[in-house]
């Protein structure tokens, strides 16, 4: 050849990457189980790869590409052969500890077609399996248009003739037209070509993929023997561009000592093809792309007899052996090549061999291969994507096979894609988005080996051993600073990109089955915590409400459980139920069926709750189980909460919601649309018919002694009453006059003789009405505190004093007093017709207890109807405007147990028609002035 014919310069220097994906045979699905693979025929199913054909070979060849035969030169020749030797160093140990990463990985387990996106997601979850895999996909689309490119680039560099014939010299191989228009439809038929393989299947060019080895390695071997063969000589350089002028040959001088001497040091200048001064950084990020392709023989997980065997060790054959010809190489380059040679002729191998067209086979062949090779990887990743349902019916066709198993649909998409990146023909772009992909999946790698390694999983075992955290760490950090080190742009779009993707898989896919990573980092992490929550540091300036509520059928208890969800403030909250039964006489637990459904009511009521459920002979023995066992150390339930016990009728609210009504149904009704079809199988309200009949499931004595249970186990006490109507988006929805109100009533209203606002019970009311305050959606709700005094104690003087208290304890409430005296007398009254003797001693007794205020009246005949029903119309007097929600204090039960009824009856008097009202009563210390 008398004619220089400049294959590819440095523009392609600086854009070829690997080619990631190797093909899998037809009849192989990506994703498919192992069971369902060993049961396809022999017919439909090529034979599996060994090591060396499967691994080795896919590995190096995507690792040299056209690498090898154009990029040795620039690199010694602007680094020097120093600075070369540890570039080489530094982007070895960068893909090396990548390469320990996929290694533990695959031999940890039964690993199926699917290559790095079937590691990421089986190991990561779908959120990150389906983002890295999109950004996988794309990467071996613009690959694939790379590598086209980069042969188009190469066949009319040879064959082409020039656009500037004026001072061209033509020669008889000078043939093709050249222009824009023209090298895409070079490109465009080559595609083609690429697509005709795809589409009769990748067990084509699997079969090819041996032949194209022997080729590269025979042109590799004879570029070896021409440095010991030829003999010296002068190179005719590439012409400059027009405006530069400069020599026009440079030597080749052999083996001397004197051109080892002068590449040692670093030379960098000006790249001849781009006009771009060179640096460390710019010449690193060159080299370093034809490190990478450590996952190509990974990639062929699904047409390898034993992945777990194959993968490490031809991957790791593979990178010692790369590793080892590059820095042979540029040795012998720097031994006998000038400098200027090497800076100024990226094809110098070519003009050095011994045969000249051996490099320009090699270079075709490779760039073919790896251009197919994309071009397959990538329909594979979509069709894995696509069976793995993360997109839904965006990917559904991409689905469909042939007969052969050969996913011909997402071969023609991956096909279209390509071909609009065609259209771009500009070579450093695409080159520079491929790396930083590739450069992100291998970062995923690493980090879903260090997830499984830090999670601790029992069944984290693989039995490549050659690992540790460390070594995670530095391949996550290295591909991060490679990426930033080639365009900081680019990495930053690539991953704002894909945490998108993960946003948008995390709201829209449907759930799997492969079992999610995060999960075991948050139970690791969780367990660690929760042994450093120590009971025995709490301290009254961080106490919080740990809420269980206690929820005897889900379908009328909907408001409530959405109101507590705001009253907890950030605590613990539990949903607790207690199914009754008997564990001795029944085949099986019935609660680990009903489990999944409160898990699903939980979700569908949007709250941030925790589900316990128990079975016990009775509903008191069940709330005692719960108020033992719900929660772990530090964080364990302090205030029970209940629905109120009285005969008013409860209504199904979770109709409203669009959720079946089933009667214990296992499975949901088929008719419904599929979001909408949540498993809940609760039985239907009281008065329809169901399992519960008319009835209820505890009589009133027991649901007292429930509450005295609570106050003996120190645990607060709340009863919701007319919350089976409330519905949290009307009530926040107030808007004009109106307003939203919460009302406080810090006075025990069943003890008319004493007035006290300031005892441990008045105070947790108030901490409760705050916190409810400070939940973003209840915040500008306007707390009113309701003071009840009696003629002769100074209106004034009560409400500075209450006042100063708030403010003290930094709560802001309209304070407003109430004159009650008309109401108390009607108590007096009544004590007068009806007291007996005893009543002082037992009224002495509690006295002494130091709890009078906090206790309720020893005689049940001390208050009377009147005197209840005075006080209800009392505080309904107060509701100009009505309050959203109404706190009164809730005295402590009876120790006589005869008496609960009694106790009972006056909390249902003094709470009729009140509207959503908590009965509060607070055994523990929540309000401090303290700084």
């Amino acid at each position: 050849m008398t004619e220089r014919t400049p294959l590819l310069h440095y523009r392609l220097s600086t854009s070829v990457n690997e080619s990631e994906q190797r093909p899998s045979p037809a009849g192989e699905t990506l994703g498919q189980s192992p069971a369902v693979s060993r049961r396809k025929t022999a017919s439909n199913q090529p034979q599996k790869l060994s090591t060396f054909f499967g691994v080795v070979i896919p590995t190096l060849l995507s690792m040299f590409s056209v690498v090898v035969f154009l990029r040795i030169g620039f690199v010694v020749g602007q680094a020097g052969l120093y600075q070369a030797i540890a570039m080489f160093l530094v982007a070895y140990f960068i893909i090396s500890m990548t390469v320990l990463s996929v290694c533990a990985i695959s031999t940890n387990g039964a690993l199926d077609a699917g290559g790095a996106y079937y590691m990421i997601s089986r190991a990561l979850g779908p959120e990150f399996g389906g983002s890295i895999g999109i950004m996988f996909f794309f990467a071996n689309v613009c690959g694939s248009a790379l590598y086209v490119l980069g042969l188009v680039e190469a066949i009319v560099a040879t064959f082409g003739i020039p656009e500037d014939r004026t001072t061209a010299i033509l020669n008889s191989q000078q043939v093709l037209p050249a222009g824009y228009w023209w090298s895409l439809l070079y490109g465009t038929v080559i595609l083609l070509l690429c697509l005709l393989v795809c589409l009769v299947g990748a067990h084509i060019y699997a079969k090819a993929t041996f032949l194209i080895f022997l080729i590269v390695m025979v042109v590799l071997g004879t570029i070896f023997i021409s440095f010991f063969a030829v003999k010296p000589r002068t190179v005719v350089l590439p012409p400059l561009p027009s405006n530069s002028s400069g020599p026009t040959s440079a030597n080749f001088t052999g083996f001397k000592l004197e051109t080892l001497l002068e590449n040692l040091g670093e030379g960098y200048t000006v790249d001849y093809t781009t006009g771009i001064k060179m640096t460390f950084a710019t010449v690193f990020a060159v080299m370093f792309n034809g490190c990478t392709g450590i996952m190509a023989g990974s990639n062929m997980s699904g047409d390898l007899r034993s992945p777990s065997y194959s993968i490490p060790r031809g991957t790791i054959t593979a990178v010692i052996f790369t590793f080892i010809i590059y820095n042979l190489l540029s040795l012998l380059v720097a031994c006998s090549c000038e400098r200027l040679l090497l800076q100024r002729d990226y094809s110098f191998l070519r003009d050095i061999n011994i045969w000249h067209p051996f490099v320009t086979i090699g270079v075709y062949s490779s760039t073919l291969s790896a251009a197919m090779s994309n071009l397959i990887g990538a329909s594979r990743i979509l069709y894995a994507l696509a069976r793995d349902d993360l997109f839904g019916k965006v990917l559904s066709p991409a689905k469909r096979t042939s007969r052969s198993g050969n996913p011909w649909v997402s071969v023609l998409i991956s096909w279209f894609l390509v071909q609009l990146v065609l259209f771009s023909g500009k070579l450093n772009t695409i080159a520079s988005i491929v790396t930083i992909f590739f450069l992100l999946v291998y970062a995923a790698v690493d980090l879903a080996c260090l997830a499984l390694e830090w999670a601790s999983a029992p069944n984290f075992r693989p039995t490549f051993r050659y690992f540790t955290w460390h070594t995670c760490i530095l391949g996550i950090l290295g591909c991060a600073v490679m990426m930033f080190l080639i365009n900081a742009i680019y990495a930053s779009a690539s991953i704002a990109f894909m945490l998108l993707l993960l946003l948008v898989i995390h709201y829209l896919s449907p759930t799997s089955s492969w079992g999610y990573i995060s999960q075991a980092l948050i139970f690791h992490q969780v367990r660690k915590y929760l042994l450093m929550l120590d009971v025995r540091k709490d301290h009254v300036k961080f106490w919080r409400p740990q809420v269980l509520l206690m929820v005897a059928n889900p379908r009328s208890s909907t408001g409530l459980i959405t109101f507590i969800n705001d009253i907890k403030k950030s605590g613990l909250y539990v949903l607790g139920h207690v199914e009754l039964g008997d564990l001795d006489v029944l085949p099986s637990d019935p609660l680990q069926s009903r489990y999944d459904s409160w898990l699903s009511l939980v979700d569908r009521l949007n709250i941030k709750a925790f589900v316990n459920l128990t079975l016990a002979d009775s509903v008191r023995h069940g709330v005692q189980h719960l108020l033992f066992i719900s929660g772990l150390g530090g964080m364990r339930p302090n205030t029970l909460v209940l629905g109120f016990y009285d005969d008013c009728a409860p209504e199904d609210k979770l109709q409203d919601l669009s959720i079946q009504t089933s009667n214990f149904s296992d499975a949901p009704s088929s008719s419904q649309d599929p979001e909408d079809q949540l498993s809940f199988v609760f039985p239907t309200v009281r008065g329809e018919g169901g399992t519960e009949g008319g009835g209820k499931a505890l009589g009133a004595q027991e649901y007292v002694a429930v509450i005295a249970d609570a106050v003996k186990m120190l645990k607060n006490v709340a009863l919701a009453r007319y919350f089976n109507g409330f519905d949290r988006a009307e009530v926040l929805g107030r808007r004009g006059a109106a307003g939203l109100y919460v009302d406080v009533w810090p006075v025990n209203l069943l003890r008319p003789d004493s007035s006290s606002y300031v005892d441990t019970c008045s105070l947790f009311l108030l901490q409760l009405a705050c916190v409810l305050n400070m939940v973003r959606a209840w915040r500008r709700a306007r707390l009113r505190l309701f003071l009840c005094v009696e003629e002769g104690r100074s209106l004034r003087a009560s409400e500075e004093k209450l006042g100063q208290l708030l403010k003290d304890l930094r709560i802001s409430a309209d304070v407003h007093t109430v004159p009650w005296d008309q109401v108390v007398a009607l108590h007096w009254q009544r004590q007068g017709k009806g007291y007996e003797p005893q009543e002082d001693e037992q009224r002495k007794e509690e006295e002494d207890e130091g709890d009078y205020v906090n206790s309720f009246p020893s005689n049940a005949t001390r208050l009377s109807d009147d005197y209840l029903q005075a006080v209800n119309h009392l505080v309904l007097d107060q509701d100009h405007p009505p309050p959203a929600v109404r706190f009164l204090y809730l005295p402590r039960p009876p120790a006589d147990t005869s008496r609960y009824a009694a106790y009972l009856h006056q909390l249902d008097l003094l709470t009729r028609d009140l509207g959503p009202t908590l009965l509060i009563h607070g055994v523990t210390p929540v309000i401090t002035t303290d700084l």
